[in-house]
């Protein structure tokens, strides 16, 4: 009978590509389960003396509709923006304070010593737009995983950092000076693949924290759920979600409603919504799971990353007020149920509160051309906009190199922009922490310029944490025919301070843009021929908008040196 059970159950698995995905992914989390030390810890083998130059990029990458921007900045550095040799950070979230921007903070898990899993929350906060980084461990000594960074409407950050011992459990660390300094953290019961979201509306949830994890690794089994209505003085006691969702996260919409996305029990999303979470001392009530079809399942423990996955599930929500406002957004990177990719980035939208989901749209353009398109990132700026970022294998020449790739869309995700390289390609397997894995997930957000990515690479020879600002800049030419854009000129090119813009004959003014997006200048043109004087002004890359009126203009890149 046992047999013949045995024998049922694995022709299920064979003959369901959803159930095989949704069996194989448990059965590797419990073979390849990591959150636990396994080695003891070990101080830098140099003592943190031997140190080489950090990474740095600045890109721009002009497409067919926009112009794409990406400085890239190593965060896990000394007091001197020195990389540290032979330490590693991976599974980077970040936070940024949306009163003033110039305040970031990211944590990761670092790794002092690459000999030894050990890890503990490392963390770096920037007061000046990510230009410089100042590092630091929470909790120095204890193993710490899986971190979560957010923030609340009055620019508060919060840390969610898991710690196994004794009972997977979670602390929640409180910042108000812009992740400069941390309190002593607050019990959250929690458990693996914890995910935080905080209620930024101004509604009765002002300030309401969420935290959702596995249920089969929890602190309270078979809980996968708590909140606090207190501003992080306590958690309540662990709910449980139905469908238990796994490897995902929660998002508040701009009424305060709670969705929850995560791998399923029979397809390969689930989101679960609840109405009434928002309201402190309610019972809180979730709605029947709904499945959604992403044509792929959840998935990990490939050779592009043996013992971790390819990426989480990712919800985030329309609050513009514009055309999309309340549309529900998923994607993840999925194995496909057929074609030869290892993974793709899927997407799928709900316009009814998540009731019912559009089909699946993969984002990435090359498609069944036998490259892993992985670590799918997703958020949603304030003006509707949706940015995807992850790492693609099309240009590593048929290994595992993998470059930083992005779109995005305007029309809530009907259509997306061309997809565009904005790294050099790097091998992921290089400077393991005797974990082999580069970690498991991204973190990013959005505002109106573009978006603020926390990720991981080895672009400096070992496995370290990253901050890219990504802006966007208007098509660079809409409406404008070849004659008067051949006209145009900017004079001198690069130049030190004047600089002379001729064909603008019928345009009606000029803006220019720094290459963080800031406006800087506009003036309205009369003639021929235009000046703008930059010379008290920082050397860089700018941007000269000019105008002709009807929705035409023409966007043309200037270097002042």
């Amino acid at each position: 009978m046992k047999t013949i059970l045995a024998t049922a159950i694995a022709l299920a698995v064979l003959q369901s590509p959803q159930l095989f995905a949704q069996t194989t992914i448990r059965a590797n989390e419990q073979k390849f389960e990591n959150e636990t030390m396994q080695n003891p810890y070990l101080k830098n083998r140099w003592d943190n003396k031997k140190t080489s130059a950090p990474f740095f990029e600045q890109r721009i990458v002009e497409g067919d509709t926009v112009i794409v921007s990406i400085r890239t900045m190593q965060v896990n550095v000394n007091d001197a923006a020195s990389n540290i040799v032979d330490d590693a950070g991976n599974e980077p979230s970040i936070a940024i304070d949306i009163n003033d921007t110039l305040h970031i903070a990211i944590g990761w898990r670092q790794f002092d010593n690459i000999a030894s899993n050990f890890r503990q929350a490392g963390w770096s906060y920037s007061s000046d737009g990510g230009l410089t980084w100042n590092m630091s461990i929470i909790d120095e000594g204890v193993f710490r995983s899986d971190p979560v960074l957010d923030y609340d409407l009055q620019g508060n950050f919060y840390y969610n950092s898991l710690t196994p011992y004794p009972d997977w459990e979670c602390d929640v660390y409180k910042s108000t000076d812009g992740g400069a300094t941390w309190d002593e953290g607050t019990y959250a019961y929690g458990g693996d693949k914890q995910w935080m979201a905080i209620d930024r509306t101004n509604g009765v949830g002002s300030g309401n924290i969420y935290a959702i994890w596995s249920a089969d690794y929890s602190a309270c089994i078979p809980g996968n759920f708590t909140r606090s209505t207190d501003g992080n003085l306590s958690y309540e006691s662990c709910d449980h979600v139905e469908a238990e969702p796994y490897y995902g996260m929660p998002a508040v919409d701009a009424d305060g409603y709670l969705y929850v996305v995560g791998g399923g029990t029979s397809s390969t999303l689930t989101v679960t919504r609840s109405l009434n979470a928002q309201i402190p001392g309610a019972t809180i009530e979730w709605d029947d799971p709904v499945n959604v079809d992403l044509d792929g399942s959840l998935s990990g423990w490939q050779d592009i990353n043996p013992e971790g996955l390819i990426g989480q599930a990712n919800i985030d929500i329309d609050r513009s007020g514009g055309p999309g406002h309340g549309n529900i957004y998923v994607l993840a990177p999925v194995d496909p149920y057929t074609g030869p990719d290892d993974a793709d980035i899927s997407f799928a939208k709900s316009t009814d509160g998540g009731l019912t989901w559009s089909d699946p749209i993969w984002i990435n353009d090359e498609k069944n051309d036998g490259n892993t398109h992985w670590f799918g990132t997703m958020s949603v700026a304030p003006n509707g906009r949706i940015d995807v970022i992850w790492l693609d294998t099309r240009d590593g020449g048929g290994d595992d190199y993998s470059a930083l790739y992005y779109s995005y869309s305007v029309d809530q995700g009907d259509t997306w922009s061309e997809n565009m390289k904005l790294s050099p390609s790097f091998d992921p397997h290089v400077g393991y922490p005797s974990q082999n894995k580069m970690g498991d997930y991204f973190d990013m957000t959005s505002d109106d310029k573009g978006a603020h990515l926390a990720w991981a690479n080895t672009l400096n020879g070992e496995e370290d944490v990253y901050y890219s600002r990504i802006l966007l800049t208007e098509a660079a030419i809409v409406n404008i025919d070849a004659s008067t854009v051949a006209s145009i000129a900017i004079t001198p090119n690069p130049g030190s301070g004047i600089f002379y813009i001729s064909g603008v004959v019928d345009a009606n003014e000029i803006t220019v843009v720094n290459l963080v997006g800031d406006i800087i200048m506009t003036q309205a043109v009369n003639g021929s021929q235009a000046s703008i004087d930059l010379t008290n002004f920082a050397d860089g890359i700018y941007f000269i908008k000019i105008a002709f009126g009807d929705g035409r203009y023409y966007t043309k890149r200037f270097i002042k040196q």
